[in-house]
């Protein structure tokens, strides 16, 4: 007796019968399960290959920077600095880069900041660590927690230059009590 015959009599449980040979349904049955298997293992090869090494430095969080510019070289405010209203919580402050202008901010507060070009470029508020992209239809938008009383300068260096441009400033104050 053959080996193929002696495993499917040990497979079939029917006492003194005649051994069964697998039919063409079983046989396909394997082979589209072994086809199966075969697809899953070279697909979980294919992920294991596509996520190792090169990428590591793009995994790592940026650092912030970690010195501040000096306080000499924040401009001076204009004398509307008086004038100017300072943001309720969760205010948005907008400013017009091509008017240099001021505003206020008490310590401690949440605030957008809106900063309109008259042209493509960047916007900068260098003491923050924030940059954003600006176009006359869309303006540079910051989403900004200030604790620290001080002058934050906005800067705004158009495309294809090399020399940017005051913007306005942020003046934060002490909250008032």
């Amino acid at each position: 007796m053959g080996g193929l015959k002696k495993a499917c009599m040990a497979l079939d449980n029917r006492p003194n019968r005649e051994p069964r040979l697998p039919t063409i349904r079983v046989v396909h049955v394997r082979r589209a399960l072994l086809l199966f298997a075969i697809v899953i293992g070279l697909a979980a090869l294919a992920a294991s290959l596509s996520r190792s090494g090169g990428d590591e430095a793009s995994r790592q969080p940026a650092q912030a920077p970690t010195t501040a510019p000096e306080p000499d070289s924040v401009p001076e405010a204009s004398p509307r600095e008086d004038t100017t209203p300072v943001a309720d919580d969760g205010d948005t402050l907008e400013l017009n880069a091509a008017e240099d202008d001021t505003r206020r901010l008490e310590a401690g507060r949440s605030a957008s900041i809106e900063v309109a070009v008259v042209e493509p470029g960047q916007v900068t508020i260098p003491r923050l660590g924030l940059t954003g992209a600006a176009d006359p239809l869309t303006p540079a938008r910051f989403d900004v927690l200030v604790n620290s009383e001080g002058r934050y300068a906005i800067e705004f260096l158009p495309a294809g230059s090399d020399e940017p441009r005051a913007a306005g400033t942020i003046v934060v104050t002490s909250q008032s009590g």
